[in-house]
């Protein structure tokens, strides 16, 4: 596409001699975290279903696709060709059951279809492909899913509740010999088994946490508007007079 030349040929022009002395000095690994950012930007974007602030952070999140393509281009790594055809030829291999189509496939089976072709392309263990860097309940979530995609998996959700059971009853008991080393281990085997269970629901952990930060942030952030208000320090008030405004804020939501 025309625009899509365009970008390219505005970042090359950035990282020329002639260009911006910033854009010349950046590499890979130092775009990183802006790189990161407007990720997360357009997804709260899609959170807020808002289509004007999507497209916009949809073209940083491209810009920056584009700046890590000619960086690795410079090097004489790779080029827009390599990167376009390799996503191509992968989309195919690993959905067989579209290109290679001879009956109808269920969600499930086309799992199992995917992780299949992911295990032929080198990796040595079916998680490695889950990077490091993610926020760890999105990573227990996509390990779990990939396990659960060969059949490593609870038969049922009243498993996963006696599971979760189980493993608060062992952070009881790590309490109680005040191990804080056995007490981490437990509070993640905890979390761990929470999120097996959100999966279960066809919930993401991740997502469900978000709502309920949001919704911490919006009320306490409303009983400091009510301080600032009546003119008196949240800071000199009891638990009991900022429980009560709590209740109040909650009542006028949930209306």
């Amino acid at each position: 596409m025309k625009s899509f030349d365009e970008l390219i040929t505005i970042v090359r022009k950035l990282r020329s001699p002639e260009g911006c002395p910033w854009d010349r000095e950046q590499s890979s690994r130092s775009l990183v975290p802006y790189f990161l950012e407007e990720v997360h930007e357009a997804a709260d974007a899609i959170e807020e279903e808002n289509a004007e602030h999507l497209k916009k952070e949809l073209g940083d999140v491209l810009l920056h696709v584009v700046f890590q393509i000619l960086i690795a281009e410079e090097k004489g790594e790779f080029g827009f060709e390599e990167v376009l055809e390799g996503i191509s030829d992968k989309m195919r291999r690993r959905h067989p059951h579209v290109f290679q189509k001879d009956r109808e496939y269920s969600i499930e089976e086309a799992n199992r279809a995917w992780e299949k072709e992911k295990q032929k392309e080198a990796r040595e263990h079916l998680l490695d492909g889950i990077p490091h860097r993610l926020p760890e309940l999105h990573r227990a979530f996509r390990m779990q899913e990939k396990a659960a995609a060969i059949g490593f998996d609870w038969e049922n959700v009243a498993e996963v509740w006696k599971k979760l059971d189980e493993e608060l009853e062992e952070f009881r008991a790590a309490k109680a010999s005040e191990d804080r080393e056995a007490m981490e281990e437990e509070m993640g085997d905890i979390l761990f088994a929470l999120v097996n269970l959100s999966r279960f629901y066809g919930l993401h952990p991740g997502q469900a946490l978000k709502r309920s930060n949001n919704k911490f942030y919006r009320r306490f952030s409303a009983i400091e508007d009510h301080y600032k208000a009546s003119g008196n320090s949240i800071k000199d008030a009891t638990l009991r007079e900022l429980d009560e405004v709590w209740k109040k804020i909650k009542q006028k939501e949930i209306r």
